[in-house]
């Protein structure tokens, strides 16, 4: 009987790390959901008989951290952790785990995510509905950098990882444009005709839902230093196009759709 190969593993399990305030219980689940699932996957790259020729691992930013909001000092794939953070703890418990397949001889990627714009799930919805309402808003300063990237952008540097050989460890996937917070806002709401013309300060901001504050708050200036010099091209490469791409295509980036795969799971290709 021929056995199918797989070829890649795509692994972007994990709960949402915005919404319920960090308690310890939230924590173990977010850590739970990444890293037992990339665990697991390790373990079954060793079960098969020729383990996949590269395993793509969703990280984030977080890995880096939280700067001030007026730091301007960049941040590209050879910066290091800030260990007693938890977002930076979570991507780095995450990111040791995917290193595991390495020793399977597995070229591994590891996908270090900026916010995700696409229409079907993640932050956008949410976002564009209070920009289309007129409560967009500049949060605290307004000033921490604000890395993003369009979904189309997601899923094509997952493409771009899966079939450069030359391309492994940390990879940014983030557009080159890292605007202030305040320009993320005000370009969100222009993009449906509106103005964000609220603010909404640090304080209560961080007295509201704690820790999980600091991913609004304070930002990371990131560079997609590996993705340059490898040769992706963007095609949302400024925020502006990128919602003004989402704001006249209500019907794109659908659940179900194509696009979609930049979601929240673990796919295996096979050859």
């Amino acid at each position: 009987m021929q056995r199918t190969r797989i070829d890649a593993i795509v692994n972007l399990a994990g709960a949402r790390v915005l919404g319920m305030p960090w308690t310890a219980r939230r924590r173990r689940e977010l850590l739970a959901s990444r890293v037992d699932v990339t665990s697991a996957l390790v373990d079954l790259m060793r079960r098969l008989q020729q383990p996949p020729r590269v395993l793509v691992s969703a990280s984030a930013v977080g890995y880096y951290g939280t700067s001030p909001g007026d730091a301007i000092e960049l941040l590209d794939e050879n910066s290091p952790a800030r260990p007693g953070e938890f977002q930076s703890d979570l991507c780095a418990a995450i990111e040791h785990e995917a290193r595991r397949a390495e020793a399977l001889k597995v070229r591994v990627v590891r996908m270090r995510f900026g916010v995700v714009l696409g229409r079907g799930d993640g932050a956008y919805p949410m976002l564009a509905l209070s920009a289309r309402m007129g409560f967009g808003a500049v949060l605290g300063s307004g000033h921490q950098p604000a890395p993003w990237i369009h979904l189309d952008d997601a899923v094509g540097m997952i493409r771009f990882a899966m079939d450069d050989d030359s391309i492994s460890g940390p990879l940014n996937a983030v557009a080159p444009d890292t605007p202030p917070q305040a320009r993320f806002a005000r370009s969100l709401a222009a993009s449906f005709g509106r103005r964000a013309w609220l603010r909404m300060p640090a304080a209560p901001l961080r007295a509201l839902v704690g820790e999980m504050a600091t991913i609004l708050l304070d930002g990371q200036n990131v560079v997609p230093r590996a993705a340059l010099a490898a040769g992706y091209a963007w095609r949302h490469p400024v925020l502006e196009d990128a919602f003004s791409n989402l704001a006249r295509n209500p019907a794109r980036n659908q659940p179900g759709s194509a696009t979609t795969t930049a979601a929240s799971s673990t796919t295996a290709v096979t050859r």
